[in-house]
């Protein structure tokens, strides 16, 4: 069975800038954001997470590279997206992630699609897929049953990042194109506890 969570008010607490390093025109968020130019901001420049665990995007409407923020300070761009394949100098969207729970997280992944072939559970972080024996370099589909878990193209949670969240419906992830409107390919290596 997998766990439902429900968002409730004064979880979450994010500030935002207009400017890197925390300068020029500042707002603050305790919910989702669709679209920061409905903010008068044309982009995020930089941000400080206070509370909760929270998911940002690329483009607007919650599009294109996911990156997970967690609590702590990210004064500019590579802050956020130092990591991934391709540098994304922008985050146009962002919203709670509710099911972030670090201690009580648990996933299922399959080798292919619709939760077919050989399967693995985790209930902790995993730096390196090969390295605990998955033996491929890919993953077909997930089942989140509790929490919410950052999915990393390569080893040491390095390039593409995928959020899967238990509240999704059902936690379900059948295919790589629901991961994200950026997912490409099934390539995952590591996979970690999104922390609140």
């Amino acid at each position: 069975m997998t766990h439902r969570c429900k968002k409730s008010s004064g979880l979450w607490k994010m500030v935002v800038w207009d400017e890197p390093f925390f300068q020029g025109k500042k707002h603050e968020f305790t919910t989702d954001c669709y679209s920061t130019p409905e903010h008068g901001f044309s982009t995020v420049r930089s941000c400080k997470i206070e509370s909760g665990a929270w998911a940002g995007f690329e483009h607007c409407g919650f599009q294109g590279q996911q990156f997970v923020l967690e609590r702590g300070e990210y004064p500019c761009w590579e802050a956020w997206s130092g990591s991934n394949s391709y540098h994304v100098e922008r985050m146009c969207s962002f919203r709670p992630i509710a099911c972030a729970d670090h201690g009580r997280s648990r996933l299922m992944l399959f080798e292919q699609e619709n939760f077919q072939g050989k399967r693995a559970e985790m209930s902790d972080d995993c730096p390196s897929l090969p390295a605990l024996g998955w033996g491929s370099s890919t993953v077909g589909s997930f089942l989140v049953r509790s929490g919410a878990w950052v999915c990393s193209q390569f080893p040491g949670y390095r390039g593409f990042q995928y959020l899967l969240e238990s509240d999704s419906p059902a936690g379900e992830y059948k295919h790589v194109r629901e991961w994200g409107s950026h997912a490409q390919t099934g390539q995952v290596q590591s996979i970690r506890r999104v922390q609140q």
